[in-house]
């Protein structure tokens, strides 16, 4: 049972009220964060264009947030981004890599390898060692580099509401809310 109760859609208002009423799925996640009534839009915004305007790959983005859930313990973003990655290309064995904290499985590519042990250094540590960056900077351009920092900072966030108010998970939505926020535009 969340620490904090979930915001009812239907007694909201305004933007917040526009916002529920755009998503095919209505989350829990977002019901709690509506409580920030200030934050959930332009954080709402933030979490489409990450999904949906950013350069690195879909594969890629995928398989870091789901790091960050894996690494911060984000069980009710594990459970919404498992279908995601999947429907966007993500491979069981990609997704059981992460899972494992494996970066070295035979499952990912060079690339992805680097990707994920560049997150892990800013997920657990911040600060990035220069041969994790050099080797994560060899595959992925400054925009890339940089837009892996926000979507591992953003799912952590994530994270940290969700556990921190104990928000009971929904049943995961997968594609439906994805492409649900392709179509809004946030």
């Amino acid at each position: 049972m969340a620490r904090l109760p979930l915001i009812d859609p239907e007694t909201t208002s305004g933007d917040i009220r526009a916002s529920f009423d755009r998503m095919p799925v209505k989350l829990n996640i977002f019901r709690m964060m509506a409580h920030a009534e200030a934050n959930m839009i332009p954080a709402m915004r933030l979490g489409n264009s990450i999904l949906h305007k950013q350069k690195l790959s879909a594969v890629n983005r995928e398989l870091l947030i789901l790091q960050a859930a894996q690494l911060e313990g984000g069980a009710y973003e594990w459970r919404q981004h498992v279908p995601i990655a999947l429907g966007v290309g993500c491979t069981q064995g990609q997704i059981d890599a992460v899972e494992r904290a494996d970066y070295d499985a035979a499952a990912l590519n060079e690339a992805e390898r680097a990707l994920l042990k560049f997150g892990r250094e800013v997920v657990e540590n911040v600060r990035v060692p220069e041969a994790t960056f050099a080797a994560a900077r060899q595959h992925f351009s400054e925009q890339e580099m940089v837009e892996s920092i926000v979507a591992l900072g953003f799912y952590m966030m994530m994270a940290r509401l969700t556990e921190a108010t104990e928000t009971d998970l929904d049943p995961a939505a997968g594609m439906k809310v994805y492409d649900g926020g392709k179509k809004s535009g946030g």
